[in-house]
């Protein structure tokens, strides 16, 4: 948790040659600019600008320019570069000329949302479930569809050939100061999953903004590709971002002894009332909507403690451990935005004191019509999404017009990844 001071001074003491600037656009993709130390104390001061008539993910904007403001406190050496001549990385805020915050930077909404919450004695954790494959690439570099190998569910190398991939990836993490709390191959081939302790809200989406660079970069290194496509087979298991949110009030978990207060129950039902309308952002490109409702993930607006096919499942947990695990979201998503538009219905289900409906402690996939008769359906396309978002008055209300408008319009309707970009 550097000051601007101390990140000055770490650079100078170690040898630091070469600083990048990440910043996240509206679709949730890392871009960046580098500069040399010379350059970071007017960084901080003034920002450096960006280009961003020329990038859709900061919405065309050409009134102005915008500029990004590295946080001193993300301060990261990248161990994959060289020791000797160092490159650092901080993450930014994105600000117009003035010092105002751009209506389209998510990091900055998402700690504005976290700052306010706090203020009403409200804290958040979030620890991120991430999965992803790894995919063999041809003579030129070029990914193709074939999985790394053909192992299943917690299987062991040498049927588990993305072991060593994976102990790579989470010793470079922790040089980086993002603690992994657990990794194993996930059901599908070539198929992987990193689990990462709860942090801070924002601390939290930038270690998950941080966590894919490093899965790319290492996945290269080992001559493959790393694939967080939200289904890159269509007929295995698709890639979901699961968001494991512990709930404080007061310093006292809402969730503990796996028993929930009233305004933890406000706080899921906040969340399942507002989930159609948040839907096309958490899952947000055709894609998502192929991986929804097949091979365990969520197909209903439902919450329950046992079954792994929920939209909101109650883990059995101990003491402070516990926390709710939203599983529908996708790691095409945006993360800051996805977290702000979570946390904004669950405070909108506390402050309305929301009533939480009875779980559905049941197989989902396999009940009885009767049974599941009363529970909304996920969207099935990212088409429909977009109507329940844009009909609803939720997104209208928590989120900047300009952003509003953005995500309206047909730039955002026809934004899509394919099998090699994601």
């Amino acid at each position: 948790m550097y000051t601007e001071q101390e990140a000055i001074q770490y650079i100078k003491e170690n040898d630091v040659r070469f600083i990048k600037l990440f910043f996240t656009d509206i679709y949730g993709a890392i871009k960046s600019i580098s500069i040399q130390p010379s350059e970071l104390e007017r960084a901080f001061v003034q920002g450096i600008p960006i280009e961003a008539g020329a990038m859709d993910g900061l919405m065309n904007f050409r009134k102005s320019d915008l500029f990004i403001v590295p946080d001193a406190s993300t301060l990261s050496v990248l161990p994959w570069r060289p020791q000797s001549g160092r490159v650092i990385r901080f993450f930014c805020n994105i600000r117009y000329e003035d010092g105002t915050p751009f209506e389209g930077d998510t990091r900055y909404l998402l700690g504005t949302l976290v700052d306010k919450a706090i203020e009403s004695g409200y804290e958040f954790t979030i620890g991120t479930k991430c999965e992803f494959y790894l995919f063999k690439c041809d003579e030129r570099g070029v990914p193709v569809l074939i999985p790394h190998d053909d192992a299943g569910l917690c299987d062991l190398a040498p049927r588990d050939k993305g072991e060593n991939v994976r102990r790579e990836i989470c010793l470079t993490l922790e040089q980086m100061g993002v603690h992994p709390e657990s990794s194993h191959h996930e059901a599908g081939p070539g198929q992987n999953e990193v689990d990462f302790t709860s942090s801070y809200v924002l601390n939290a989406m930038d270690n998950m903004q941080t966590f894919k660079v490093v899965v790319k970069t290492i996945a290269a290194r080992n001559g493959l590709f790393a694939c967080f496509l939200p289904k890159p087979i269509s007929d295995k298991p698709g890639n979901g971002l699961h968001f494991n949110i512990s709930f404080m009030k007061n310093e006292e978990n809402q969730l503990a002894n796996n028993v929930m207060t009233d305004e933890a129950k406000s706080f899921i039902s906040g969340i399942l009332n507002r989930m159609l309308e948040i839907t096309a952002f958490l899952n947000p490109i055709p894609n998502s909507y192929v991986r929804l409702g097949n091979f365990g993930a969520p197909k209903y607006v439902s919450w329950g403690c046992q079954n792994w096919n929920q939209l909101i499942r109650i883990p059995f947990s101990k003491a402070d451990g516990a926390r709710i695990e939203i599983r529908s979201p996708d790691s095409a998503c945006n993360p800051y935005l996805s977290a702000f538009l979570i946390l904004s219905a669950g405070l909108e289900g506390i402050s309305k004191k929301s009533v939480l409906p009875a779980a559905t402690d049941f197989d989902l996939y396999n009940a009885d019509p009767d049974e599941i008769k009363n529970l909304a359906k996920l969207p099935t396309s990212l088409d429909e999404s977009l109507k329940y978002a844009l009909k609803g008055d939720f997104i209208k209300t928590v989120l900047p017009k300009m952003l509003v408008d953005f995500l309206s319009g047909r730039e955002f309707l026809t934004k899509d990844f394919e099998f090699g970009e994601l």
